[in-house]
């Protein structure tokens, strides 16, 4: 039989398994011809590790390896020396990434060397890659693969030239021989499982822990070279726990008490670099930690030491208030209490593994979050919230410190009548879901026990469903149960905050957040702690979720998607006031309003993070691409890194109009002067409102009628504060307003209105605006609003282009012609004014006799409609509270690019607003 040594640390710290194949048939050799052997002044046990250096070549499928590990020697003589503990101890915990590199590795005794404190504990995890490698090695020769070997020799030359880079003398030929020495006793072991095809778990383990022993040798040499004095610890002489699963262990702190005290009286020293991730049985068996060890290797040696603080460094400045790659408005937490950051880190929050926080918990030790890479980041600490910890001044009447989400979740719903009252129906549920190994992540059950609802990776559920049908198929077939049904592509999205406890109005608050993100919540789940509340989402929306809640609990920006269609006159006016009113929107509101597309009938221009609107029109001619509303309507509502969309249509396009329904369906917000919609078919208007009212996804027109002017908040805030509506009454025409205010002595009507075009009042053809058509849409709109159902055909028109012009073939025809006709209208001016009185063109709405109209008229000289100027708009509303002869008076330019664009503006800052922007 041929038979080696391996040591699994330096010379002066041997521990090595004694390992032995096995044939099978469940064999299995007692006693392990281990020998005990001093080395030096510091003992340690080696271990002769015997193999079967000869197999048949038919046996070898059936050969296992196992791994042990003998007790270790017993000093027999006093212990001169006890191990002091006590916050003169700080610990650091080194990731992978952190000591990846060799310069990485001089950053990190850096820091070491600028802790002043007394005691200073160092757990290191293997260089960054390594532990991969290292279980790919066990992995390609249990599949009988031979490039294990190349694959291990790529695991000495990182470490060699690692070793060669920041090692010299004595310290270097040390590290090298010892590396040499692992590396060829590595190559014996996978060689014997590679015979066998198989390896045990501990066996694993201990093959896999070689990456910490090299990173801890490497470091304390480094540390050392530097004139400090520092000891390496191979932790599984000291860390002993009991494995209860295949992917969890419990610590035994007495013993490892016993063993550290021992440890310490043989290497006192006020610097320590310890092995992470790896620890032994109470059989001196090689095991790891399994999930984040090394966070709990540092957690666990906190504790033993009774240390003053735990650090972790890492590659991020902190814990932040949600996932910064899904929420860019996410801010660094500076405190959060251990329940909080263990809710945190079950609901994936990139925190700790929630049994790295139970060591530290149990003598109040605080766990430090700080960036290897950021030195100048204070980091997040996670402690008891007491006074002078748990502070955050980044909004202290946030009672959410932060928002974790877990996708590739599917929900189970077991419902029948039979459930109610019957004992044993959820444990039978839930012992089914145990046979097949499922992990249920949340519970909900409402109080009629009518159904159960879980929700478990969309992975497991299909054998979780499999398994429900089969347990209760008599229940089933005898109708006590309705159904087990799956409901697949859901997301966990989970509130945490230790104040969230006993505090009206938090979940009120989190639901009216989704709602106004169009958000529907499939399930819901609330610990009687109130530390956390959890909703189950369409894997869809959750991340749109996240950021619709983070938003409104954290104040942050309230960030709007915004797509311009129709950059003409009034659009391209709405783009240059967004320009200049952008900074102040965010200083002062907390609002951002990012245009990420901009269409018109032919060219479109997208940006995934927000267009430059100090040079949008440059960007249309060098970026755009040929338009397409569909693609653009995707591309400005899909941007998963913006919640809330808003289309705000500056087109007169019934086409546009039409898609309006679907787009409030898909949860985006309208805002458009766009009167088309709201004129145009009954039915269709009718629809739109009451998806309008159904939902929580906004349509806005207040341009619609008055450009700027109130009008239809107005009109709605009388209504819905109890008036009646009588009457309204107005001139809703700028340019006809303009007209008539000029329409005076002995001017002829075809010159006021060449005067109206030539100072770009009108329309490019003036028959668009004399039609009274325009004035007809603004009437129906306001009585529609008033309650009453007309179609846009009600409304008579009296319209003021002759008959004989309007089939003219073009405007400058029309305008030619013109004169041909002004006797007609000076003669009713004359009629008006041996009245004392003066022409206006108006639209009425009449809400008792429910009709409407629109014609010219004439008012006495001291009507108010008789007192306008320029293009002035004026709208009298007739109620029970407002009389006839005192009537409310809205009055105002109602023409103009700038006042309409402000209007629609006001619309966009009102729609903020209602999704949580300061009002």
């Amino acid at each position: 039989m041929a038979s080696f040594s391996s040591t699994i640390s330096s010379p002066r710290h041997a521990l090595s398994p004694n390992t032995f194949v096995h044939e099978a048939k469940h064999k299995r050799i007692s006693g392990s011809h281990c020998r005990t052997f001093p080395l030096h002044s510091q003992r340690s046990p080696i271990c002769r590790m015997g193999f079967i250096s000869r197999f048949e070549r038919k046996e070898t499928t059936k050969h296992q390896i196992f791994a042990s590990v003998t007790d270790t020697t017993v000093d027999k003589s006093p212990e001169k020396v006890k191990l002091p503990k006590g916050d003169i101890w700080s610990v650091h915990k080194f990731g992978g990434t952190c000591v990846g590199t060799s310069e990485r590795i001089k950053n990190v005794a850096n820091v070491i060397l600028s802790d002043d404190s007394e005691g200073k504990l160092v757990i290191v995890s293997a260089m960054s890659k390594v532990t991969d490698m290292m279980y790919d090695l066990i992995n390609k020769a249990q599949s009988r693969d031979e490039s294990y070997i190349s694959a291990l020799d790529a695991v000495l030359e990182k470490h060699r030239s690692t070793a060669v880079d920041i090692l010299e003398g004595d310290d270097l030929g040390s590290f090298l021989s010892q590396l040499h020495h692992d590396i060829s006793n590595l190559k014996a072991m996978l060689r014997a499982i590679y015979i066998a095809g198989h390896a045990t778990e501990s066996f694993t383990d201990f093959v896999v822990g070689h990456g910490e022993l090299w990173s801890a040798q490497l470091l304390s040499s480094v540390v050392r070279k530097n004139g400090v004095d520092c000891q390496w610890m191979d932790t599984r002489e000291v860390l002993i726990v009991n494995p209860t699963s295949s992917n969890q262990v419990d610590p035994d702190y007495t013993e490892s008490e016993k063993r550290l005290e021992k440890w310490y009286s043989k290497n006192q020293s006020k610097t320590i670099v310890a092995t992470g991730f790896i620890a032994s049985t109470p059989e001196n068996i090689p095991t790891t930690l399994k999930r984040d060890g090394s966070d709990f290797s540092a957690a666990i040696m906190g504790a033993l030491f009774r240390a003053g603080q735990v650090t972790i460094w890492t590659d991020v400045d902190g814990v932040y208030s949600a996932d910064p790659r899904k929420v860019s408005e996410a801010v660094i937490l500076k405190t959060l209490s251990y329940q909080e950051a263990w809710e945190m880190s079950y609901f994936g929050a990139n925190v700790l593994h929630p049994r790295t926080i139970i060591p530290v918990m149990r003598y109040d030790i605080p766990i430090i979050i700080r960036n290897i890479f950021n030195l100048s980041a204070p980091g997040t600490k996670i402690c008891h919230p007491s006074a002078d910890c748990y502070e955050d001044d980044q909004r202290l009447e946030s009672f959410v410190k932060g928002f974790a989400t877990i996708d590739n979740l599917a929900l189970v719903n077991v419902e029948g009548t039979g459930m109610a009252g019957v004992p044993g129906t959820a444990s039978a549920i839930f012992d089914a879901v145990k046979d097949v190994g499922a992990n249920v992540i949340m519970i909900s059950q409402a109080s009629s026990e009518h159904s159960v609802c879980f929700a478990v990776p969309e992975k497991e559920v299909k054998a979780v469903a499999e398994a429900l049908q089969s347990r209760f198929r008599q229940a089933l077939a005898a109708g006590r149960l309705s159904q087990v049904a799956v409901i697949p592509n859901c997301s966990i999205l989970a509130a945490v905050g230790q104040k969230m406890a006993s505090t009206p109005g938090v979940s009120a608050t989190l639901f009216n957040a989704l709602a106004k993100a169009n958000i529907n919540v499939r399930a819901i789940a609330q610990g009687c702690s109130e530390y956390n509340v959890t909703v189950v989402l369409k894997r869809e929306d959750c991340i749109r979720g996240l950021r619709a809640v983070h938003s409104r609990f954290y104040l942050s920006r309230t960030t709007i998607a915004m797509g311009i269609i129709g950059p003409g006159l009034i659009g391209s006016t709405l783009l240059d006031q967004l320009r200049d009113q952008a900074a102040t929107l965010k200083e002062e509101f907390n609002i951002d309003l990012r245009v990420m597309g901009i269409t018109g009938s032919r060219t479109m221009l997208l940006s995934d993070s927000g267009i430059d609107l100090s040079r949008w029109r440059e960007l249309q001619k060098e970026e755009g691409v040929m338009a397409d509303l569909e693609k653009f309507i995707h591309h400005v509502h899909g941007n998963h890194f913006i919640p809330n969309t808003v289309v705000v249509d500056c087109t007169a396009d019934s086409l546009i109009a039409s898609h309006y329904n679907n787009w409030l369906r898909k949860g985006i917000h309208v805002v458009t002067p766009n009167k088309k919609a709201n004129s145009g078919p009954l039915d269709q208007y009718l629809k739109l409102r009451a998806l309008q009212r159904q939902s929580y996804t906004h349509y806005f027109y207040e341009a619609t009628v008055g450009a700027g002017l109130p009008i239809i908040s107005t009109l709605r805030g009388l209504l819905e504060t109890g008036d009646r509506i009588l009457r309204i009454e107005g001139i809703f025409s700028g340019t006809l307003s303009y007209i008539f205010n000029n329409f005076i002595g002995s001017r002829n009507f075809s010159e006021v209105v060449a005067e109206a075009k030539q100072a770009g009042y009108t329309e490019p053809d003036p028959r668009d605006d004399l039609s009274g058509t325009d004035v007809q849409r603004k009437v129906i709109i306001l009585a529609r609003e008033s309650g009453l159902k007309l179609e846009l055909s009600d409304i008579p028109v009296e319209s003021l282009v002759p008959e004989p012009l309007q089939a003219s073939a073009s405007a400058e025809d029309f305008m030619q012609k013109l004169p041909q006709f002004d006797h007609e209208l000076a003669a009713k001016r004359q009629i008006a004014e041996d009245a004392g009185e003066v022409l206006r063109y108006v639209g009425v709405v009449d809400v008792v006799k429910q009709e409407g109209e629109v014609k010219l008229r004439t008012y006495k000289k001291d009507h108010p409609f008789a007192q306008l100027s320029g293009s002035d708009n004026i709208i009298a509303f007739t109620t029970t509270r407002y009389k006839d002869k005192q009537p409310l008076i809205v009055r105002g330019p109602g023409a103009g690019a700038e006042v309409t664009a402000g209007g629609v503006f006001s619309d966009i800052l009102r729609l903020a607003s209602y999704l949580g922007a300061p009002s």
